[in-house]
């Protein structure tokens, strides 16, 4: 009997201690996700960050609703790291760079603050901001290609990560040709952080060319990656000397 005892004592201890290594194990895991997501982001627990939008045209006040769509994904993205977001529209933003976290959403067509950031972090990406000819509004140029949108079969959006000094906290463009190409920046930086993350590390940076596919059919769901242009937008063009 005493030997049946100490077998089921023996038992419990054992499912108990296994138990608890499981407990600790996921729970490790669970937190060096976490971290290495807070790190991407530039969210640390009890942050504050920064989502700049644009507005909508002949609106003083609105926000475009597939923009709140964009926001929506970012504000999961920013809650699931123990970080706050603060909204600002793209004129009264007035914050510098590397302070605290960023994700700008818009072109520089309608986003003051993305016009600032277009020159001034990717000196060899420009994006055309003229409204006619109507083909080539939001015409982007970089890495010497050219994409023109057609609109609702396929459009395209800069996704970027960037930076400002050792340790500062990073910037993110999500600039689009169209507002549904905004939110399908943010969601394949949702569904896809952690790729990122393993590709150019916690605190590398990146410009990506995306594209959304018939977006008329498929919203933005549906995106293709066209190239990786980080060194390229990075560097500003060369400037040719003044003839004589």
């Amino acid at each position: 009997m005493n030997e049946d005892v100490r077998n089921i004592v023996l038992g419990v201890l054992a499912t108990g201690v296994s138990a608890s290594f499981g407990w600790l194990s996921r729970t490790y895991l669970w937190r060096r996700r976490l971290r290495r997501r807070q790190a991407f982001f530039g969210l640390p627990s009890g942050s504050e960050c920064l989502l700049v939008v644009n507005r909508l045209a002949g609106n003083e006040r609105g926000v475009h609703a597939t923009d709140v769509s964009a926001l929506l994904e970012l504000s999961a993205l920013i809650k699931d790291c123990g970080a706050r977001p603060r909204i600002v529209q793209h004129d009264t933003a007035r914050q510098g760079l590397g302070e605290i976290a960023e994700f700008c959403i818009g072109g520089p067509y309608s986003n003051r603050r993305m016009a600032a950031h277009l020159p001034n972090l990717l000196p060899g990406l420009t994006m055309n901001v003229e409204q006619e000819p109507r083909e080539d509004r939001g015409l982007i140029t970089v890495a010497g290609g050219t994409y023109r949108p057609e609109w609702g079969v396929s459009e395209y959006v800069v996704l970027a990560r960037l930076t400002r000094g050792e340790g500062s906290r990073p910037v993110f463009l999500l600039c689009g040709q169209a507002a549904v190409t905004n939110q399908a920046a943010a969601r394949h930086l949702a569904r896809h952080h952690e790729e990122l993350t393993h590709t150019y590390g916690p605190y590398g940076s990146f410009v990506l060319l995306l594209k959304v596919v018939n977006s008329q059919a498929y919203g933005p769901d549906v995106v293709e990656l066209v190239a990786d242009v980080t060194r390229e937008a990075r560097t500003a063009p060369a400037v040719e000397p003044a003839a004589t």
